[in-house]
């Protein structure tokens, strides 16, 4: 039986998938372990009432187990490792933790009005550590083959790359090679083309943010 997962819809355009990063690595993860699933697109115009009364954060993504409705990425990729082992994507502990702070650092940046507050500075340093990591430890974070911490990466990374273009003419430096061919491998994976959302749906979902 298929998993029922509730995932954002794109902004204007409620049919089709939405912009979230945190929804893109649960679905990532299902790809990655062929788990059969069902979406539900929520329209953040006009949420469900049922999406609510399962759901009253009104937050996603969120995932029915038997019977129950479970949100925050985190606790739901750490259960479907669990109830679905193989193909495992256990992430090393020692290696668990690399990229984490480069969302903060890159909506940080993104948002930022102010040339210099250092924001840029911040996501350069994260940007440097991770192609530091990558050249001695590539071509994904753990080596040779994808975990959970790439699934998690990877959606950040695409956000990054399509709005720092679109709204501040920025692209990560060229200096910075294997984090480029990091992001081109992640971005060519199976799953990862059946899951993203279109790259004028990420810009329409960020442009309040960035515009407020």
């Amino acid at each position: 039986m298929a998993l029922e997962v509730a995932v954002k819809a794109a902004v204007g355009a409620p049919n089709v998938l939405g912009d979230c990063p945190f929804c893109q690595r649960v679905l990532l993860t299902l790809e990655e372990k062929k788990v059969p699933y069902s979406t539900h697109l929520i329209n953040f115009d006009e949420k469900p009432q049922w999406f609510l009364d399962v759901n009253p954060e009104g937050k996603v993504p969120v995932i029915k187990f038997d019977d129950k409705w479970i949100s925050d990425s985190d606790v739901i990729v750490g259960i479907l490792e669990e109830k679905y082992p193989q193909p495992s994507l256990v992430t090393p502990p020692e290696s668990a933790s690399v990229g984490s702070k480069l969302f903060g650092a890159f909506v940080k940046f993104l948002k930022s009005k102010d040339p210099n507050d250092g924001s840029e500075q911040a996501l350069l340093a994260e940007l440097k550590d991770l192609d530091e990591h990558l050249k001695n430890h590539g071509p994904f974070v753990a080596g040779e083959k994808v975990t959970a911490v790439d699934l998690s990466l990877a959606p950040k990374l695409y956000h990054l790359v399509i709005t720092l273009e679109h709204f501040k003419n920025w692209t990560i430096p060229q200096d910075l090679a294997h984090v480029h061919n990091y992001t081109k491998l992640l971005f060519s994976l199976e799953s990862f083309e059946k899951t993203k959302a279109a790259k004028e749906y990420v810009i329409a979902g960020w442009a309040p943010k960035v515009n407020a």
